[in-house]
């Protein structure tokens, strides 16, 4: 399953998918474990001779494959440093990076991968790929994880891709079931034990192994206050005008960013960010530290961050009705009938 470079796809989709697995198996009281998977240069590592027959078997007419063996030709790179120019290197492996055709060639180079899961989930962004899965038996679990992470090795090396061991790593999800003593280690074909985190930044969303978001919402919170700090001792070179502009366009973007993700979680945690959220309206508006949140908000017209999260929210289920979202979301949203006709008879039934 590919979210990377898809209209409609997204890193917010993508983890939304993810998140919605786990959480099924945690609620059905199963362990679920994950292999998040790094590769080393991958869009530098693509072989011309595969990607040219991955285009086809996919199909393509002859022609079309003289064109990109044509396209992949004679290709070199240079350096220019401190104005002396190196000489011209012969690059005879990847994908040209910043062309229109780099996302999709690298995308039908690896997407083949997804079938040797076996009976684990996959989930690729991209290069950035999660293989993961569930089950009452945590050992059960492990060894499905280890077997489905041994066949993707073994495609990734037909394809001539390197894992990157030390930036691959596992991760148990388990909010409610007895934490295991001791867990056994998942490890790569050339015997390395990959390391077991309680948190891992997965599309720019921080997951914990509790599925809390408070690693996420820690990051969150420091980040913002850093800006508002600068913006804040910088105050006297800003406009009012430019104020509200700033904020909206350095600090707004990062709250707002996989805030249906992380909505889930406490209002404790939350609440931190409503203080942030506070400040910055004040740095606008001056106002003092004890004016009431909703006086902050009638002042630059700004709802509260519980507000956007829910419209944004909203606005997933809306492109869902319509068909704007990757068919993964909308099999989740099913349009339920009342046995009995009124006039509101159609409701939306979130599974």
């Amino acid at each position: 399953m590919q979210s990377g470079f898809r209209a409609g796809h997204g890193c917010t989709s993508a983890t939304l998918k993810v998140l919605n697995d786990i959480l099924t198996a945690i609620d059905k009281k199963h362990y679920c474990a994950a292999v998040f998977i790094d590769l080393a240069k991958a869009f530098d590592s693509v072989n011309h001779h595969i990607l040219i027959g991955r285009l086809d078997s996919l199909g393509f007419s002859n022609d079309c494959l003289a064109w990109f063996t044509n396209y992949f030709s004679d290709r070199v790179q240079c350096v220019k440093s401190e104005g002396l120019l190196s000489g011209p290197l012969a690059v005879s492996m990847g994908v040209p990076q910043g062309s229109i055709l780099g996302p999709t060639l690298f995308s039908v180079y690896i997407n083949e991968v997804a079938l040797a899961a076996g009976e684990s989930l996959i989930h690729l962004y991209a290069d950035d790929t999660i293989l993961y899965t569930s089950g009452p038996s945590l050992d059960t679990v492990l060894t499905t994880l280890q077997a489905s992470f041994n066949a993707i090795q073994l495609s990734f090396r037909g394809l001539q891709l390197l894992l990157n061991t030390s930036k691959t790593k596992c991760m148990l999800f388990n909010r409610s079931l007895p934490a295991p003593t001791r867990l056994s280690n998942i490890t790569t074909l050339d015997g390395s034990d990959l390391e077991y985190v309680d948190n891992y930044k997965y599309l720019g969303v921080w997951l914990d192994c509790k599925l809390s978001f408070q690693t996420h919402i820690k990051h969150l919170q420091s980040k913002v206050k850093s800006r508002i700090g600068f913006l804040f001792r910088n105050k006297a070179s800003f406009t009012h005008a430019a104020k509200h502009t700033l904020v909206k366009l350095t600090i707004l973007p990062i709250l707002d960013f996989g805030d249906v993700i992380y909505k889930i979680a406490s209002n404790t945690l939350l609440n931190k960010l409503d203080a942030v959220y506070h400040s910055a309206i004040r740095f606008i508006t001056k106002a003092p530290y004890t004016t009431h949140h909703c006086d902050l908000y009638a002042l630059v017209g700004w709802p509260s961050l519980h507000t956007r999260r829910q419209t944004h929210w909203l606005h997933v289920i809306y492109k869902t009705l319509l068909g704007k979202v990757p068919p993964y979301l909308s099999s989740l949203v099913t349009i339920a009938s009342p046995t009995c006709s009124t006039r509101s008879s159609r409701y939306i039934s979130l599974v």
